[in-house]
């Protein structure tokens, strides 16, 4: 289905998200949208809420933030250019997704200090962080 441009057109938000290709399933987008990590409009809604031309999305994956305006309306998942052309991502959402991949460049992997098996000072560090001395 294309997406349409009518401003009266409305679809559910869960429905959105999963057209729009931020979900791979549609449960995923109703399970996150309940967990608060999906705002309409700067407001935490349920996953029935309709969404129409013109709406400010918040979404937030694992580390991920995006701030998009909604463009068009589509209830189907359609092809990649298809749902990229369901929104706009704001101009602060995308620098400050790009400054935090840069972030993330700089920083050490995790675990890239350890080799092998621990020790056994490594292990009686552990156990004093975990509380088992």
């Amino acid at each position: 289905m294309k997406p349409t441009e009518d401003h009266d057109a409305r679809v559910r938000l869960d429905k959105w998200l999963w057209a729009a290709r931020f979900f791979k399933h549609r449960t995923q987008a109703t399970e996150a949208v309940d967990g608060g990590k999906i705002q309409l409009n700067g407001i935490r809604v349920k996953p029935a809420r309709d969404v129409k031309i013109g709406d400010r999305i918040d979404i937030q994956i694992g580390e991920t933030h995006f701030c998009v305006s909604v463009k068009g309306i589509a209830d189907k998942r359609g092809s990649a250019p298809m749902a990229q052309a369901l929104y706009e991502e704001t101009a602060e959402s995308s620098a400050a997704r790009e400054a935090a991949r840069e972030q993330r460049k700089l920083a050490a992997t995790p675990g890239s200090d350890l080799h092998g098996r621990p020790t056994k000072r490594d292990r009686r560090q552990i156990g004093r962080f975990s509380g088992e001395f």
